[in-house]
């Protein structure tokens, strides 16, 4: 079982110590031993209405490692940002974290202009701990787990009609999806090249397709569009 949880108290849990330079994101503040990982300019959804849609995007850390730390530039203050951790004592990288982190943004302004954030992880090479007394579970009780997988697939675009599909295995059904259209640019996509892209999802038994339109706007543009099925019922 999961819930989000915001960046700052993985953050606030990690050894504090040293500073960063004014202007500089903080996923590593505090850690020794740290790996940045910078990802794309996810664009999030522009609509006003209620509900408000969110959008997700799963950054991961090179293989040995585990997240320590996040962060998150946006393009606009009113962008909600959080991230799926996983429930555990204590509130610690390897335990609220694991090696990939799913960002979740909402819009909640009133007067979007292409608004986008990009994430960042601080990553530590991955290590075993010790364990504390086991506490009494009664027998009717179970453990929180990690009873879904996400199966991810992100697909380069490119000018005209781009097809991308993630899909759960034969054991597993699927739960939900996601997609999200990114950007790898210096700063923050301005808002025609975000409306060059147009993006449809459609989810058919296990199956998650998004279909993607670009104009000749992203030539040249290191553009991707991800896809996400969150997948249940595996063995």
């Amino acid at each position: 079982m999961k819930r989000l949880v915001l960046a700052a108290v993985l953050l606030a849990a990690a050894a504090a110590a040293g500073g960063a330079p004014v202007g500089a994101t903080n996923e590593c503040h505090g850690l020794q031993v740290c790996v940045r990982v910078a990802g794309p300019w996810v664009v999030v959804p522009a609509a006003v209405t209620t509900p408000r849609r969110p959008v997700d995007f799963q950054l991961s850390c090179p293989r040995g490692y585990v997240i320590g730390g996040l962060d998150a530039e946006l393009s606009d203050r009113a962008i909600d940002i959080a991230f799926l951790g996983n429930l555990g004592s204590p509130v610690n990288p390897g335990v609220t974290t694991a090696r990939s982190a799913l960002f979740r943004a909402t819009y909640v302004g009133s007067s979007p202009h292409g608004p986008s954030f990009r994430p960042h992880l601080g990553c530590l090479p991955a290590s075993g701990g010790g364990s504390g007394p086991v506490p009494y579970r009664v027998a009717a009780a179970f453990p929180p787990g990690e009873p879904t997988v996400k199966r991810v697939r992100t697909v380069s675009l490119r000018p005209g009609i781009v097809r991308a599909v993630a899909t759960c295995t034969t054991s597993e059904r699927l739960i939900s999806a996601w997609h999200a259209v990114a950007f790898y640019t210096p700063s923050a996509p301005p808002e025609l090249l975000i409306q060059s892209v147009s993006a449809t999802r459609r989810l058919l038994g296990r199956r998650v397709g998004v279909h993607v339109r670009s104009t000749a706007a992203v030539q040249g543009v290191r553009a991707v569009v991800q896809v996400g099925a969150v997948c249940g019922g595996g063995s």
